[in-house]
């Protein structure tokens, strides 16, 4: 590796990096701007406690307790929160970018604004989450829980979905673009103009969900299930316009 090389890396790090390892401290109390980065905290309990702004990079929290927390504007890139507890906490505008936090809980919280992108969140529970505008680009998400969920305008962007259940849950010009959605359950789901183009749908079940303006540029939907959808101007995969007038097939 060329010196000049190294240092632009060793720079970068040190932007990502640097400030949050330099004076973190496992030592502070629980409360806003905490630098906890690296810190060992599994199992803890942090319910209702302030921790907007914190540093939580790398953390390892499996087991941890947020309930109620406040988490807005948190770095938690990198952390460990397998089967962590996140009901009723606000984490608008928070980072979790490459945690690892499968089977963790985000019940009727709020991360509208987050960044979730390359998460391993297998299995999580996101019932009622509110997260209109959130990243989950190419996170794993398999059998994760989206139950009466508001998730406008999220990305899912390449993000492997199979056998997730978003039944009830408004997704209004949400992406699913390349997206994996292998038996992933959107029934009564509101999908107005949400974009599954070049997805694998392959036995998806669209019953009841509203698809209109919908695209589904060459996805694969052979198998997928569109019982009573609202199919009105939805794109088809093969780029046909289907009529305002389409219920259950593109007519």
């Amino acid at each position: 590796m060329s010196k000049k090389l190294f240092n632009s890396l060793f720079l970068a790090f040190l932007n990502i990096f640097g400030t949050s390892l330099a004076y973190a401290s496992c030592e502070d109390k629980a409360g806003p701007s905490v630098n906890w980065a690296n810190c060992d905290f599994t199992g803890i309990s942090l319910k209702n406690k302030d921790l907007s702004n914190a540093v939580l990079t790398a953390a390892v929290l499996n087991n941890a307790d947020f309930s109620g927390a406040i988490l807005e504007n948190a770095d938690l890139n990198f952390a460990k929160l397998e089967n962590a507890r996140f009901d009723d906490a606000r984490m608008n505008n928070a980072r979790l970018v490459a945690v690892k936090a499968q089977g963790a809980s985000f019940k009727n919280a709020e991360i509208e604004n987050s960044r979730l992108s390359r998460s391993k969140l297998a299995n999580a529970d996101f019932t009622g989450v509110k997260a209109d505008n959130t990243n989950f680009y190419d996170a794993k998400l398999e059998s994760a829980v989206f139950t009466d969920a508001r998730l406008n305008k999220t990305t899912f962007e390449r993000s492997n979905l199979s056998r997730a259940n978003f039944s009830q849950s408004s997704l209004q010009q949400s992406v699913f673009r390349e997206a994996r959605l292998h038996e992933t359950n959107f029934k009564n789901a509101d999908l107005t103009k949400a974009v599954f183009d070049e997805a694998d749908c392959r036995d998806a079940d669209f019953t009841q969900a509203n698809l209109t303006k919908a695209s589904f540029r060459e996805a694969k939907i052979e198998e997928s299930i569109f019982t009573d959808a609202i199919l009105g101007d939805t794109t088809w995969s093969n780029y046909k316009r289907c009529r305002a007038s389409s219920v259950g097939a593109c007519q």
